[in-house]
């Protein structure tokens, strides 16, 4: 049976030239759709994120964030924790006082719309792109969308695959089936490996500094690699 250590050596294993040569077959360029940065149900504007849940019927967009990422964010611009972050959803319930209860790793934070708060449009002659007011710090899954490394323990995002090559799994982007250059596979397919790296290693670590906790009426507990905290990320 394959473990999380036995999967972690598979990632360290992989190889980025494979990896790049899976992503030039499947191919890929970004169109600045911002499908991927925006809530499936959120103000009028639609997303791709059929795992999303709302609170106002939709579903918000969701991305896995780690503690390291959250910070490198607040590092680069003016944010506190929560401006960045938010508890993951799953495993939460609705209690008499709102969401409680214990959750594992944190997403990216939201706006009233269910869109990553990060995101924004613009408008010009060519029609509406979207961007990311955080693009050079934007966390790894951000940075690889639309693939993901099919291996046990790590994460993939935005539903089924709707592709895959070798080891590579492409999810629904309309990007997909365009050209990509090799220099721009290879900077993918490397951010691919570490990304896959990253998720298991973090998973390992939570799984061994997990304690439960007693999260009373509504409370909510976060844990993550450095243990359990709050939903401003200070520790509990």
């Amino acid at each position: 049976m394959e473990t999380l250590e036995s999967e972690l050596d598979r990632a360290r294993d992989l190889s980025v030239t494979a990896l790049a040569d899976a992503i030039e077959s499947i191919g890929f360029e970004c169109t600045r759709c911002g499908a991927c940065c925006k809530a499936e149900d959120g103000c009028g504007s639609g997303g791709a994120d059929a795992d999303k849940a709302t609170t106002d019927g939709g579903d918000p967009h969701t991305a896995t964030i780690f503690p390291d990422e959250i910070q490198t964010i607040q590092d680069g611009g003016d944010y506190d924790f929560r401006d960045v972050a938010r508890p993951m959803p799953y495993g939460l319930t609705e209690g008499a006082d709102g969401l409680e209860g214990e959750t594992f790793e944190w997403a990216l934070q939201t706006d009233d719309c269910g869109d990553c708060t990060f995101y924004e449009e613009t408008t010009s002659g060519d029609g509406t792109q979207g961007a990311c007011t955080v693009h050079e710090n934007r966390p790894l899954v951000c940075q690889t969308y639309p693939f993901s490394v099919a291996l046990g323990g790590t994460s993939q995002p935005m539903g089924e695959a709707v592709d895959a090559e070798g080891m590579v799994r492409a999810h629904e982007c309309e990007g997909l089936g365009r050209d990509i250059g090799r220099d721009d596979a290879e900077e993918l397919a490397a951010a691919l490996k570490t990304r896959a790296i990253r998720e298991l290693e973090e998973a390992i670590a939570v799984r061994d500094g997990y304690e439960p906790t007693d999260a009373g009426r509504g409370d909510i507990v976060v844990h993550d690699s450095e243990g359990a905290k709050r939903p401003d990320g200070t520790p509990l």
